[in-house]
C-alpha cells in the first residue's frame, strides 16, 4: 500500500467521508479477515466479526492518530480485540450450554477458598500504578508485550520489568 493512499484514506477517515470505510475494505479487509480467522475458526461468524470491527472502525474514526499508530496497526488492533471479544463470550456461551445437571467433579465450599485471594482486579489495584498499567494491558486487554509498549508508549524492557515486579507483588498476596 502507498504512503499517499494510505494518507488519503486516513485523510477520509478523520473527515468522516463514507469512502474512507469502501477504501479501507478494498486494501485491508483480507488482512484483517485473516487476523480474525486466527481467533474465530468458524469462517461465517469470522465475517460477522469483520463486518463488526468496521463498524467500530468508522465509529472509532476519529480517534485514529497517525503519531501514536500506522493505519494497518489501528485497524490490526481494533479487529483483533473484536475476534477476541466475540471469542470469549461465544466460548462462554458454549461452555454454558454443555454443562451436565449433575456433575462428578470435585466441589469446593465457599468457607475452602481464601477469600483474600479471590478478586484480582482488586489486588492489581493495591499495586504501584505504573505495574496496574502494564498487568491491565497484558491481561484484562490482551495486549501482546510489545503492543502495550507501543501503545503506552514505555520501553519494552520496562514492560517486562514492570510485569515481573507486578506478578511479583501479586505473587505475595496469593502465596503469603
Amino acid at each position: 500500500m502507498s504512503q499517499k493512499l494510505e494518507q488519503h484514506i486516513v485523510e477520509l477517515l478523520t473527515a468522516e467521508d463514507k469512502r474512507a470505510v469502501s477504501l479501507i475494505y478494498e486494501n485491508y479487509s483480507d488482512a484483517l479477515y485473516g487476523v480474525i480467522h486466527k481467533i474465530i475458526k468458524d469462517p461465517d461468524l469470522a465475517q460477522d466479526v469483520l463486518q463488526e470491527s468496521f463498524i467500530k472502525i468508522w465509529k472509532k474514526a476519529k480517534t485514529y492518530d497517525a503519531s501514536k499508530a500506522k493505519l494497518f496497526t489501528w485497524l490490526y488492533r481494533i479487529a483483533r480485540n473484536t475476534a477476541i471479544d466475540k471469542y470469549r463470550s461465544t466460548s462462554s456461551k458454549f461452555e454454558k450450554e454443555i454443562q451436565i445437571e449433575e456433575s462428578n467433579v470435585y466441589k469446593l465450599s465457599v468457607m475452602s477458598l481464601n477469600q483474600d485471594t479471590i478478586d484480582l482486579k482488586k489486588h492489581i489495584a493495591a499495586l504501584d500504578s505504573k505495574y496496574q498499567i502494564v498487568l491491565n494491558a497484558l491481561f484484562f486487554e490482551g495486549m501482546t508485550q510489545q503492543e502495550a509498549s507501543d501503545e503506552l508508549e514505555i520501553p519494552l524492557g520496562t514492560i517486562k520489568s514492570r510485569l515481573k515486579i507486578g506478578l511479583r507483588e501479586l505473587k505475595k498476596v496469593y502465596n503469603p
